[in-house]
């Protein structure tokens, strides 16, 4: 199986002019069988707008996953069921669970998918929910719920599931997709919440496999230590990653480390970069 994999929604944009770009990440995966999946679907201000800039017809998408509950991968969601018609959507029992980022102020902003389950079943959403791995098509995969297991990889600070600051939001919902090619695994990550070397051990166990050909997405390193950062580079150093595609939450500086510590590898994937593999 061949596949095409297009960035439609990113925080910044490449040199295909007229695309906009937004807080938020959602990738359009194509099979050469004629098929397509729609992986996150940004805060909804661009998806629909990149998409016909991209010729890219959403109508004939069937299935989408939610790698998480945040609203900057969720919000493109009704805009798509509204303007595209009926789709299957992938997710964690989690994925709606109340989000907030509280600031160091105390100030509380909302950060949760913004439409509730019951608006997205009545404009056209079915939902699969479940925190497993799990085949959703041939070779494509969903890791389901990530394990936390390395020491280093704290999580992100300041969720929480109240304004009150009481119950920690630990995002059990982060889920990533695989795809097996010829040139091996290929990753694609909404946020990576669950920390990028917990996710590939994850995988390297549930798959058996450690031959990583592309990681693609947001990988959280902009929120994160320089100890965590240099730990990842040695991991994907030892993995052996061919494409280290990075968007959205990995951030400036991390992206400026990873880019010295790994030039061969490192890319930007902004809004129209595309992988066939």
């Amino acid at each position: 199986m061949n596949y095409r994999i297009t960035i439609l929604c990113e925080n910044s944009v490449g040199p295909l002019s007229g695309t906009l770009g937004e807080h938020g990440f959602s990738a359009l995966i194509e099979y050469s069988t004629g098929e397509s999946l729609l992986f996150d679907t940004g805060q909804g201000l661009t998806l629909l707008h990149n998409a016909r800039r991209m010729n890219k017809n959403l109508a004939l998408v069937r299935q989408v996953v939610l790698s998480h509950g945040h609203y900057d991968h969720t919000g493109g969601l009704k805009p798509l069921l509204t303007e595209c018609g009926p789709k299957l959507v992938y997710c964690h029992p989690s994925v709606f669970l109340p989000r907030y980022r509280i600031k160091d102020t105390g100030e509380c902003f909302p950060i949760a998918i913004p439409v509730g389950r019951e608006e997205l079943e009545s404009a056209g959403a079915t939902f699969d929910l479940s925190k497993e791995f799990r085949a959703i098509a041939p070779g494509v995969y969903l890791t389901g719920e990530v394990p936390r297991v390395t020491e280093f990889e704290t999580g992100d600070q300041g969720l929480y599931c109240d304004c009150s600051g009481q119950e920690l939001d630990t995002t059990p919902d982060d889920q990533s997709l695989i795809l097996e090619t010829e040139k091996g695994l290929v990753l694609i990550l909404g946020c990576c919440h669950a920390g990028l070397v917990n996710t590939v051990e994850h995988v390297a166990y549930m798959t058996g496999r450690r031959d990583i050909f592309a990681v693609i997405g947001g990988t959280h390193l902009g929120f994160c230590s320089q100890e965590q950062i240099g730990k990842t580079v040695i991991a994907l150093r030892t993995l052996g990653v061919k494409k280290l595609a990075v968007s959205h939450c990995t951030g400036f500086a991390a992206s400026a480390r990873l880019s010295m510590e790994l030039p061969k590898e490192f890319q930007v994937a902004m809004v129209g970069y595309t992988l066939e593999v």
